[in-house]
C-alpha cells in the first residue's frame, strides 16, 4: 500500500507539471527564442521538477 507522503509527492509533481504547461500555454514565447517557454515539453518538465522540489520529502524532522 502506498504511503501518504508518496501520494503527496506525486500530487505536487502533477500540479507542478500542470502549472508548467499552463505557463507555456498562457504566457509562453511566441517567437520561439525562449528556451524554456517556447516548448511545451520543456516547460512541463521544469514545472514537474519544481513541484518535486517544493513537495519536500514528506518526513517530519525531530528537534534535538
Amino acid at each position: 500500500m502506498m504511503s501518504w507522503s508518496f501520494l503527496l509527492k506525486v500530487l505536487f509533481v502533477l500540479l507542478g507539471a500542470a502549472g508548467g504547461y499552463a505557463y507555456y500555454y498562457f504566457v509562453g514565447c511566441t517567437t520561439g527564442t525562449c528556451p524554456i517557454t517556447s516548448n511545451p515539453y520543456i516547460s512541463t518538465g521544469y514545472g514537474a521538477v519544481l513541484g518535486f522540489v517544493l513537495g519536500g520529502n514528506g518526513k517530519k524532522t525531530s528537534k534535538r
